[in-house]
């Protein structure tokens, strides 16, 4: 199914996903190799594996010589898809943070932007989702404290400008579970901490964003290895994404063996954590105890 104009699913990285979707099931349905099809445009196997999972970009020609050998004829058809191709490789509006942005992130922020889901666990920040303009700027000075002061707004900016998604008319569901080390971490001092937790008691009003904490009495738990997100999309066509974040790189991970523990591990921290009623009160608290104003 082709995305209707304007909805949800226009970011480049995801008509990517979609068109390779679909692109994969003509060519089984026609029962075409992958080797077969690389052939036909002057390429390799390896090269539409890499289409049908929409890592790379759409060459409008390469698509049209894909369509004639899967026999897809119908005007109509072919020029829908061809479309998609000419779409899916125009820039996101991150393009324009090129600069201080790394490629590993630009295709997150095409699927967060996506999204009608983000489900994520952060044990060591607040997501940035959910960051005030002074956090954003103490955490990111922690990974880039050589960086002119020019670099660092721009990369504030761009976190706030990523913000946007919550407030627009057909905002993602937001599922976050904080480990409590996160709130009582006091990252850029105790004013930036005590309006960090402000934005957050403020955020749990909204009706699209639930938090909630694991305490620190919970003990050990199922994600004890680390933050990960989980994007979930409106099209059927699209898989579950798992997102992990390094230092230099990340994971994306859409298999159904990994989906399904990540999903697991993310049910056990909500069941974990405290209800989400309960969140309010207790960021109320660890702010009173240790940010008092």
């Amino acid at each position: 199914m082709v995305p209707a104009e304007g909805g949800p699913a226009t970011g480049p990285t995801v008509l990517r996903m979609l068109l390779g979707s679909q692109l994969r099931r003509l060519r089984e349905g026609a029962g075409v190799t992958r080797e077969a099809a690389g052939w036909e445009i002057r390429s390799s196997e390896s090269k539409i594996s890499r289409m049908e999972l929409g890592r790379v970009g759409f060459k409008e020609r390469d698509v049209a010589d894909l369509l004639t050998l899967y026999g897809v004829t119908a005007p109509e058809e072919r020029d829908a898809l061809l479309k998609l191709a000419r779409d899916a490789n125009s820039p996101g509006w991150w393009h324009r943070y090129g600069d201080v942005l790394p490629g590993w992130f630009q295709s997150y922020l095409g699927l967060e932007a996506a999204a009608v889901l983000v489900r994520t666990y952060e044990v060591q920040f607040v997501p940035g989702l959910l960051q005030t303009p002074d956090y954003a700027r103490a955490v990111i000075l922690l990974g880039h404290r050589g960086a002119a002061p020019e670099e660092i707004d721009r990369r504030v900016s761009l976190r706030m400008e990523r913000q946007e998604l919550l407030r627009r008319s057909n905002p993602p569901q937001v599922w976050a579970v904080l480990d409590e080390a996160a709130l009582r971490r006091p990252i850029g001092g105790p004013e930036v901490m005590r309006g960090q937790l402000d934005a957050l008691i403020e955020a749990t009003e909204a009706p699209h964003v639930q938090l909630q904490v694991v305490p620190f009495a919970a003990g050990g738990h199922a994600a004890a290895s680390g933050a990960f997100s989980i994007l979930r999309f409106g099209d059927g066509d699209l898989p579950d994404i798992v997102y992990i974040e390094q230092l230099t790189s990340a994971i994306y991970l859409d298999k159904r063996d990994d989906l399904d523990y990540y999903a697991l591990a993310m049910e056990r921290l909500c069941v974990e954590a405290a209800p989400p009623e309960r969140t309010p009160e207790i960021l109320a608290r660890i702010r009173d105890e240790l940010y008092p104003a």
